[in-house]
């Protein structure tokens, strides 16, 4: 692995290239993303792919990335710019590309402006909270999360994500009812470290799950572009959030393995299945529905 730092005016973006360019088979680089995922989370996926030049990056402001902006927002405008100048670096596109959660998001802001830049997209589960038909009820459960965050710190902004992104269904007044999550009970701290600057749990990233795709842009795009949603996602917001979005492009999901880090192994505490995952995902680059 080859580790490259490119240096753009509002920030140095960190980037690893497994693989030799150009790529050994023929086929596009294969580029994975997330937000706030850093390449660290695709450790576990990319190594399934020993046959591909995989590239994997670091968001601005996250990981090894810095910014050099003055800014501490994240947009998914502003990260599709670096994606495409990552791209460009590589001096081997168009690639193909999986992107998860938030840099699924960048990843549809991306194919809207910049269409040559991707042949296929696999976008899973782009947390796209105002497409669902409980918006309103969605948004006001994000401001919940921050709100505990702000009162008490880590653990607490943690655990009431946690309990939000696990409510199956819509966000009823039975959800906004319960008692404050209990760090404790998720196994998190209950201590309050000070730090208010989280890109989950801020308001920081509310830019990206607002979001509202392009869609004749996307559409017009010569880009293949497929919504994935894990099984065990199905009746939880990130699942409901990638059928709307699916909807929104006139198609439907396809399913894969696993959860919303169904492509992770056991280091980041809730392991997914990385092998059949892998294995969805070379058949869906592959052409498959």
């Amino acid at each position: 692995m080859d580790t490259h730092t490119l240096e753009t005016a509002g920030a140095d973006l960190v980037y690893d290239v497994r693989g030799p360019l150009p790529t050994a088979d023929g086929r596009p680089p294969l580029l994975m993303i997330g937000q706030p995922m850093d390449a660290s989370g695709f450790a576990a996926l990319a190594a399934r792919f020993p046959e591909r030049t995989v590239v994997t990056y670091d968001p601005r402001g996250l990981g090894r990335s810095t910014r050099k902006d003055g800014r501490v927002e994240y947009t998914p405008q502003t990260q599709a710019d670096d994606v495409h100048a990552v791209i460009e670096a590589l001096g081997a596109g168009p690639v193909e590309m999986f992107a998860s959660s938030g840099g699924a998001v960048t990843a549809l802001a991306l194919v809207a402006k910049y269409p040559a830049d991707v042949t296929t997209l696999v976008a899973h589960e782009p947390p796209l909270i105002t497409l669902t038909p409980d918006g309103p009820a969605a948004v006001r459960a994000r401001a919940g999360v921050r709100e505990a965050y702000e009162k008490r710190g880590w653990g607490a902004g943690m655990a009431a994500f946690v309990a939000m992104a696990s409510w199956e269904g819509e966000f009823t007044e039975a959800y906004f009812a319960q008692p404050e999550a209990d760090p404790a009970a998720f196994g998190m701290p209950t201590e309050d470290d000070g730090s208010r600057d989280d890109p989950l749990l801020s308001d920081r990233s509310w830019a990206v799950s607002s979001y509202r795709p392009e869609v004749e842009a996307i559409t017009a795009a010569p880009t293949r572009v497929v919504i994935a949603v894990g099984e065990e996602s199905e009746n939880v917001q990130t699942g409901r959030t990638s059928v709307a979005t699916a909807e929104l492009l006139g198609q439907r999901v396809a399913v894969f393995p696993s959860h919303h880090g169904g492509f992770c192994d056991g280091e980041f505490g809730y392991p997914g299945k990385p092998d059949e995952f892998a294995h969805r995902l070379r058949q869906v680059l592959d052409g498959a529905s």
